[in-house]
């Protein structure tokens, strides 16, 4: 136990750090960028295109080249529950990004990055009938 490192002094001050920093400009971000509502929904005359929320609109994008799609959301749902297990290697060391982790780090880079454009294609390439239009 003498090459272990106790983590209480030198692992959470810079932990609670990072997240109060976070923590403010979030909010700073929130009080400077107000988020409107829309007009309340009516039936006989929904908006064209009608977008789901930020957060849901690489699925939206995804779906709109074809329905099968959907299955690759559940995959990929499935796979990250089951990070965790997916280490088939045990490391004495802990390290934030180690070498041995190296696949699965890129694979869930490359996964974040797909469903970021996806988001950005469907928040401001999408118009009317959910054509591509040119964001300006």
């Amino acid at each position: 136990m003498r090459r272990f490192v106790a983590s209480s002094p030198h692992f959470f001050r810079p932990v609670k750090r990072s997240f109060l920093g976070a923590l403010a400009a979030l909010l700073l971000l929130a009080v400077g960028f107000p988020a409107p509502l829309e007009v309340p929904a009516d039936a006989s005359a929904p908006p064209n295109p009608a977008k789901s929320a930020w957060f849901l609109l690489w699925i939206q994008e995804l779906v709109s080249y074809h329905t099968l799609a959907i299955y690759g959301v559940l995959v990929l749902g499935v796979a990250l529950f089951a990070v965790p297990w997916l280490s088939r290697q045990h490391v004495e060391t802990a390290a934030w990004f180690g070498r041995s982790q190296r696949g699965l780090a890129v694979t869930f880079l490359l996964v974040f990055v797909g469903l970021t454009l996806l988001t950005a294609v469907g928040l401001f390439l999408r118009g009317p009938d959910w054509r591509f239009v040119l964001p300006f």
